[in-house]
């Protein structure tokens, strides 16, 4: 008896997407309240697409919220609410700008970087609005800290996280159970990398703000990296401005976010350029995750995303 065997024509990337829309209905099934952080950038774009793939097309069962630095590029800005609009969601903006007002951060200048800051408005937003899981596009390829943490990551009540005693995950099976008070911050990207974010933006068209590809830009070098020239990042005494092409591999907060020297001007000449690079995104673009080895794991104890 001859015995047909059927081989999967799927992609790895059906594979990831798979695993993540099974976390997204997972996490909404289950809890109460979750939320979807969107900024604009490329990570939680894709995250918006497999949302549409997990429910459409009926309304997504959680709002979007965007905790707003207001030290954010102008084009991701706008592109941010260009999408909602175009998807017709709700969206959620907090400001830091209103935690500064209420004294619950302080700077101890104007022009700090107010990317770590960030972590006091999403606690207070948390708390405000009762949510009980925070569905974000944080990756394990980004970072160390990043890559310690669980698909579903537990904080406590005050919103602090323990990579010591973090839940087992078992295969597919997720805890989502917290006690009032308490919240979990979901990753459905967590095991995608890079490369495949960009694959993934190339197969399904995504659009994305034009600061990924690559521009003319007055920028100034500073312990290697391309510190993009502008009110917030003016250049010190000595540099010397350099009008290059560059693009963007993260959009965050203007004041620690660098751009690097690229000519990739579509999503397949970035992949090309993802697939031999030897540095992370994160260690080639942000100034805040330079400042020492375990700047992102104090910020994500603190309640960072």
């Amino acid at each position: 008896m001859s015995m047909t065997i059927a081989r999967s024509t799927r992609t790895h990337l059906d594979w990831l997407e798979s695993e993540a829309i099974h976390i997204l209905r997972e996490v909404a099934a289950e809890c109460a309240r979750p939320v979807l952080l969107f900024s604009g950038g490329k990570d939680s774009c894709v995250l918006l697409r497999l949302a549409e793939k997990a429910f459409r097309p009926g309304r997504f069962p959680f709002p979007l919220m965007h905790i707003d630095t207001g030290h954010n590029f102008s084009e991701v800005i706008e592109f941010r609410d260009r999408r909602v609009a175009e998807l017709g969601e709700d969206l959620i903006v907090r400001g830091v700008e209103d935690s500064i007002a209420r004294g619950t951060v302080v700077l101890r200048h104007a022009t700090d970087s107010r990317n770590a800051a960030q972590a006091t408005t999403l606690l207070e937003s948390i708390a405000e609005f009762g949510f009980d899981a925070c569905i974000g596009g944080a990756r394990r390829d980004e970072e160390k800290a990043r890559a310690k943490e669980r698909i579903c990551s537990f904080r406590d009540e005050f919103g602090q996280w323990d990579p010591k005693a973090q839940r087992p995950e078992l295969w597919n099976l997720y805890n989502t159970r917290v006690h009032p008070g308490e919240n979990i911050r979901v990753f459905p990207i967590s095991n995608w990398t890079e490369l495949d974010v960009w694959q993934y933006i190339e197969r399904e068209q995504l659009s994305l703000p034009s600061l990924y590809y690559a521009h003319e830009r007055d920028v100034v070098r500073r312990q290697g990296l391309l510190v993009p020239v502008t009110p917030l990042t003016p250049p010190r005494e000595g540099e010397r401005p350099e009008r290059l092409t560059v693009r963007f591999r993260t959009v965050g907060d203007v004041s620690c976010t660098c751009p690097v020297a690229s000519d990739a001007a579509t999503p397949a000449d970035i992949i090309a350029e993802t697939a031999v690079t030897t540095i992370t995104e994160r260690g080639a673009t942000r100034m805040d995750d330079q400042t020492s080895e375990a700047s992102m794991e104090r910020r994500k104890k603190q309640g960072y995303f």
